[in-house]
């Protein structure tokens, strides 16, 4: 069939006139696929998954595609008889009518047996054309920048749109029918009815933080504090290690991975080293102590523990920054190229007071903090996945009596508790108890004992805040030797104290 510009009148090629080159498009590709769907409409159903009207390069397919997309959509059959009539009919196209040219597509259609694969061929095409005007925009903003715009702030922006290329234009903002967030609310009540555990988020490896939570919900900010000492590393640290241990990917229609169990984890430790981190989690997964990992105290056997553990741990899907400083607008960059090329589930933040806005120093460091928050929460709606973020409290728990955290703890604590979806405190009874301990033999040091007895092991994290939930408090087993949380065991299986 003849691409409809074929009566575009055609100049002779003038030798000293500089090469003129269309944008990437394949008109016939575009016409087979019409065809096929309007012939038989299941071929729609074949790129359905990844193929949009605004790929098509013809402002008449792209009308006519999203036409038949609402007919099949709505139960209904798209033909040229039912498509006409929601089609301008004074419209000519290269001499033809639209009814004409829609019973052209459908009789010169072939089969739907290549359907994907038109469908493929338009899309990528579309990237190749989104690619040049990316391409076109820098080369442009390079040469005219403002004395104000760092190349710093180019490249950020270049990445950013190179990212919502990437996910095929998920983020382009604007309106949206209620009816498609609808079906993407149903589709995640599936898919938690289908998954093992009920859970329509990311589970934890924490049964009853998982209970609680339902799991860690795409999108979410999930603020985690404590005072120094709780554990709050630990925690994020043994969460991330779940939710990569558990990882398990599909390839999807349009070519890409996703995660249809656990997760692909950045985890961004400002704080400590990346072989601080590991060696947590090999202490963690090996049960030796990690202070006799690093102090070389180990026998052979526990050695062999230690290798065996890191054979395992070769393939988790869990990438680690250890850059110190950075700034918000440096972790965004970061983190949508460690989702466009490796792909992401879940990122941490350790944690939020060592990260830095893009206001200069000596400024209000509370609007700094702001800042930082509403661009974390942002961050985790383009990438749609949860973003744990720890944070640290205030001293003036230290000065009550009940050292439980309270909302009103957290340091700059205005912009973080409005922005998080999510506050969760680790409080830990025990680490405050046992700096108290009585002289030996006293009445007061054998209900020291008892009191120490009731709350060795045990961790609590209270949920001060839940967008989707309630509220409340997850008791949990903490072993500081191997700073692991884990479910908490009967009242008979508590760990000896060491």
């Amino acid at each position: 069939m003849a691409a409809i510009d074929s009566n575009v009148l055609k100049l002779a090629p003038d030798a000293t006139a500089p090469a003129y080159r269309t944008a990437p498009h394949n008109i016939e590709a575009e016409q087979a696929l019409l065809g096929a769907i309007l012939v038989n409409n299941d071929a729609f159903y074949r790129v359905s998954d990844f193929l949009e009207a605004k790929h098509f390069f013809e402002t008449i397919h792209q009308t006519i595609f999203e036409t038949a997309t609402s007919l099949i959509r709505a139960g209904k059959v798209a033909t040229p008889i039912t498509l006409k009539t929601f089609l301008a009919a004074d419209l000519d196209l290269g001499g033809l009518t639209v009814a004409q040219y829609l019973a052209r597509l459908a009789a010169e259609a072939t089969t739907i047996i290549n359907a994907h694969d038109y469908g493929r061929t338009i899309y990528e095409l579309s990237l190749r054309r989104d690619l040049i005007g990316i391409g076109t925009d820098m080369v442009n903003v390079a040469f005219d920048a403002p004395v104000d715009f760092a190349p710093r702030n180019q490249i950020e922006d270049a990445e950013r749109r190179l990212y919502e290329l990437a996910e095929s234009g998920r983020y382009d903002g604007g309106f949206q029918r209620f009816s498609q967030a609808l079906t993407t609310a149903v589709d995640m009540a599936a898919k938690a009815f289908q998954r093992d555990g009920k859970l329509s988020g990311i589970a934890t490896g924490l049964r009853d933080l998982d209970t609680r939570m339902g799991g860690l919900q795409h999108s979410d900010l999930i603020v985690l504090a404590g005072r120094p000492g709780m554990g709050k590393t630990a925690l994020a640290t043994n969460i991330a290690y779940n939710v990569a241990k558990a990882y398990r990917g599909e390839v999807q229609a349009d070519g890409t991975t996703k995660a249809v169990n656990g997760g692909i984890v950045g985890f961004f430790s400002c704080e400590m080293s990346a072989e601080q981190l590991a060696t947590r989690i090999l202490a963690e997964q090996a049960e030796i102590a990690s202070s006799k990992i690093r102090r070389g105290g180990i026998s052979e056997s526990d050695f062999e523990r230690i290798r065996d553990v890191s054979i395992e741990l070769q393939t988790l899907p869990l990438y680690v920054d250890e850059t110190g400083g950075l700034a918000i607008s440096q972790l965004t960059a970061r983190a949508r190229r460690l989702k466009r090329q490796k792909g992401l589930d879940l990122l941490v933040v350790d944690y939020i007071q060592l990260l830095q806005g893009s206001s200069k120093k000596g400024d209000n460091r509370v609007q700094e903090v702001t800042e930082i928050t509403t661009n974390l929460k942002a961050l985790a709606k383009e990438l749609n996945v949860p973003i744990i973020a720890l944070s640290q409290l205030s001293r003036q728990v230290e000065s009550r009596d009940d050292k439980r955290p309270q909302l009103s703890d957290l340091r700059e604590s205005g912009s973080i508790e409005q922005d998080a979806d999510v506050v969760m405190f680790v409080f830990r009874e025990e680490y405050y108890l046992q700096n108290k301990e009585p002289r030996p033999g006293t009445p007061e040091h054998e209900k020291w004992t008892t009191d120490m007895d009731l709350v060795h092991g045990k961790a609590e994290v209270i949920i001060a805040k839940q967008r989707h939930g309630p509220t409340g408090t997850v008791d949990l087993q903490f072993e500081g030797q191997f700073t692991r949380f884990s479910d908490l065991v009967s009242e008979g299986h508590l760990p000896e104290r060491i």
